[in-house]
C-alpha cells in the first residue's frame, strides 16, 4: 500500500532482527538491510575459533528468519551514507532508500585504543572471518611448533605461547577453551611435542577478570581458569603487540610475552556509521565511537532516527550507560518496534527501560560463572544454565539441535570436529610481512627492516614491480580459462632460477612465498599487495605456470621480458 510507513533498518544483528521481527502486525514495510545475508549468534563466535562449532551452526540466513513475514523484505547492500533532511539511505552501487523511519542497528567493531597497527597482528572475534581466522592461526601454531623438531627451543616456546589480552566475557571464554583443545582435544594428536605443554597466558589490564560481575565470580573464574592451566595477569596494560611476542606494563616495569598468537577481546567501538550519521544529523559521539541517543533511542532533533544496539550510547536509570551485549541490543530492537506502533496511534511511548535478567560466561568443560539478579553461583549449575540460555537464544530450531549434539558429542568425547585451517596460510619461514609499528615492517622470522631501507634496496621510486605486473597477468590470465573463482597458485621463476610463489584466491592475490632471492618481500593488508624490492628481476622473467588444486598446470608464457608480454597481451 502506497500509504504504509517506510521502517528501514540497518543491521541484521539481535537488534536490527528484534525490531523487524517485532513488526510482523503493524501496518508497516519493513526494509531490512545488510551486508550479510544471515545473522549470526555471536556470543557462540569463540566455539567456532576453537573448533567446537561449524559457523552454520550459529548463523540463520535472513531470507529464512522473515520469509514467513509479508511486511519485511530484506536486501544485501552496505550502507555508505545518510541524507537526514531528504530521509534517504545511501547503498553501495548508486541505491537509494526513502524511509519514514530508521532505525540504526549496524553494531561495533574492534577497539584497539588508537593502535590500529595492531590489528593484523592481534585478531579479535567480531564476524565468522575473524573466528576461523583464530582458528587457522591456533591451529597452524601447533602445526608450525610440530614442524621445528628440536631446532630452536625458543621458536617451539613462542609457537606454544597464546595471548589473550582482555578479561571479559570473550577473554576467559577464548582462554578456557583454547586450554581445552590444547590439554585434551590435541593430546595424542602430535609426535614431536607435546600439545598439553602449551601456555596461555590472559591479560587484563585491570585488577581482576570479569570487572562487571561481582568480585566473587570474578575470584572464582580466576581459580577456574588457574585449574586449567591457564596464566592470569592482571593489572597489566598491553603497550606493544609484534609478530613475535607481547610487551605489557606492569606497575613501573615492562615484562615482553614471546608468542607468535595474540587475540584480541579488550574492547570494542560504534560502527563506522555512526560517525557518518553523526555528521549528517549532528549528533554527539561518546570516546568509543556510539551516537549518544535520548531516553526514547532517537537522535536529538531527529524523532524519525533511532540508533539501538552496540551503536547506541543508552544510560539506565542510574545514569551508567548499557553494556554492549545481547541483551540490551534485543529489548532496545522490540521498543523501537514499539514505539513506532504507538506513534502511528497517536500515542507517545514511554522511555526505554533496560531489564536486567542477568549476565552468564562459561570458562570450560562444566564451569561458568552467573549473575541473576540476587544469585551469584559458579560451577557446573551456572554451566547448565548458560548451555540452556544459549541454546534457547538461538534463532532457528535447526541450529538448536546442531548444536545440542555437538556440545553432548564434545562433552562425552573431548572432540571439537571443526579443527579445520582454511583459507591461504602463510607458510612458517616465509617472507610475508606484516606491520610492525609506524615506518618498519618485520619478517615472520622476527628480523625488522625500516620502510627507508627498503626503497634503496628496491632501487629507483616509482618503477613498476615485477609482481605487479604478474598479478595484473594472471588475473587475465585466470578470467580466459575460467579459473576466475578458484584457488590457484602462480610460479614465476627467473633468468637466475630463482622464484617467487603467488597464491590467488578468487583471483585476489593472497600471498606472496619468496624463493631464493632476498629481494622478494610481500607487504599483504587487506585485498590489496605492494611488492618491492624486485628492481634486480625486472627483465629476468623466464616462465609463468598456474597450477589449481587439482594439479591442472597452465604455462603462461615463456619470455625474456615481462613487461613485452604486457604490451602483446600476454
Amino acid at each position: 500500500m502506497p500509504d504504509e510507513h517506510r521502517v528501514v533498518i540497518v543491521g541484521g544483528g539481535f537488534g536490527g532482527l528484534a525490531a523487524a521481527r517485532a513488526l510482523r502486525r503493524a501496518r508497516v514495510r519493513v526494509t531490512l538491510v545488510d551486508r550479510r545475508n544471515f545473522h549470526l549468534f555471536q556470543p557462540l563466535l569463540y566455539q567456532v575459533a576453537t573448533g567446537a562449532l561449524s559457523p552454520a551452526n550459529i548463523a540463520a540466513p535472513l531470507r529464512a528468519v522473515l520469509k514467513g513475514q509479508p511486511n519485511a523484505e530484506v536486501l544485501l547492500g552496505e550502507v555508505v551514507g545518510f541524507d537526514v533532511a531528504a530521509r534517504r539511505v545511501r547503498l553501495a552501487g548508486g541505491l537509494d532508500l526513502g524511509y519514514d523511519t530508521l532505525i540504526v542497528a549496524s553494531g561495533s567493531h574492534h577497539h584497539y585504543f588508537g593502535h590500529e597497527e595492531w590489528a593484523p597482528l592481534a585478531p579479535g572475534l567480531k564476524t565468522v572471518e575473524d573466528a576461523t581466522e583464530i582458528r587457522s592461526r591456533v591451529l597452524l601454531a601447533f602445526e608450525r611448533a610440530e614442524r621445528e623438531r628440536g631446532r630452536s627451543p625458543r621458536r617451539l616456546r613462542s609457537y606454544l605461547t597464546f595471548v589473550i589480552v582482555g578479561g571479559g566475557p570473550t577473554g576467559i571464554e577464548l582462554a578456557g577453551a583454547l586450554a581445552e583443545v590444547s590439554r585434551h582435544t590435541l593430546q595424542k594428536d602430535f609426535r614431536a611435542i607435546d600439545p598439553t605443554k602449551a601456555q596461555i597466558v590472559l591479560v587484563e589490564a585491570g585488577e581482576r577478570l570479569l570487572p562487571a560481575y561481582p568480585e566473587s565470580l570474578s575470584e572464582s573464574a580466576r581459580k577456574t581458569l588457574r585449574r586449567l592451566g591457564v596464566k592470569v595477569a592482571t593489572g597489566c596494560a598491553v603497550t606493544s603487540v609484534e609478530s613475535d611476542g607481547v610487551t605489557v606494563r606492569r606497575g613501573e616495569r615492562l615484562i615482553r610475552i614471546p608468542a607468535r598468537t595474540v587475540l584480541w577481546a579488550a574492547g570494542v567501538a560504534g560502527s563506522d556509521l555512526g560517525r557518518l550519521l553523526a555528521a549528517e544529523a549532528s549528533a554527539a559521539l561518546d570516546r568509543a565511537g556510539r551516537v549518544v541517543v535520548e531516553p526514547d533511542l532517537t537522535v536529538s532533533g531527529h524523532p524519525e532516527l533511532l540508533v539501538i544496539g552496540d551503536l547506541a550510547h543508552c544510560r539506565d536509570a542510574q545514569g551508567k550507560p548499557l553494556p554492549g551485549v545481547a541483551p540490551v541490543a534485543m529489548q532496545q530492537g522490540v521498543y523501537a518496534a514499539r514505539l513506532i506502533r504507538r506513534r502511528l496511534q497517536g500515542r507517545v511511548p514511554a522511555p526505554f527501560r533496560y531489564r536486567d535478567y542477568g549476565a552468564m560466561a562459561t570458562i570450560g568443560r562444566a564451569a561458568a560463572v552467573a549473575d541473576i539478579g540476587p544469585l551469584h553461583f559458579s560451577g557446573f549449575p551456572a554451566w547448565l544454565a548458560w548451555l540452556f540460555v544459549h541454546l534457547m537464544k538461538l534463532v532457528e530450531f535447526q541450529n538448536r539441535v546442531l548444536v545440542l549434539f555437538q556440545w553432548m558429542w564434545s562433552y562425552v568425547t573431548w572432540n571439537r570436529s571443526a579443527r579445520l585451517i582454511t583459507g591461504a596460510p602463510p607458510p612458517a619461514g616465509s617472507a610475508m610481512m606484516i606491520p610492525r609499528g609506524r615506518g618498519t615492517a618485520v619478517q615472520e622470522g622476527g628480523e625488522t627492516m625500516t620502510n627507508a631501507a627498503q626503497e634503496a634496496e628496491a632501487g629507483a621510486t616509482g618503477a613498476l614491480d615485477t609482481l605487479d605486473h604478474v598479478a595484473l597477468l594472471v588475473k587475465d590470465v585466470a578470467a580466459a580459462v575460467g579459473w576466475y573463482t578458484r584457488t590457484f597458485r602462480c610460479r614465476v621463476i627467473y633468468q637466475d632460477e630463482t622464484w617467487a610463489m603467488l597464491s590467488f584466491r578468487n583471483a585476489r592475490l593472497a600471498l606472496m612465498t619468496p624463493g631464493r632471492h632476498p629481494s622478494h618481500i610481500a607487504f599483504p593488508r587487506g585485498d590489496a599487495a605492494r611488492f618491492g624490492p624486485l628492481e634486480a628481476h625486472r627483465d629476468g622473467i623466464r616462465s609463468i605456470y598456474l597450477t589449481d588444486g587439482d594439479g591442472n598446470s597452465i604455462e603462461v608464457m615463456e619470455v625474456a621480458s615481462l613487461s613485452s608480454a604486457r604490451e602483446s597481451g600476454g
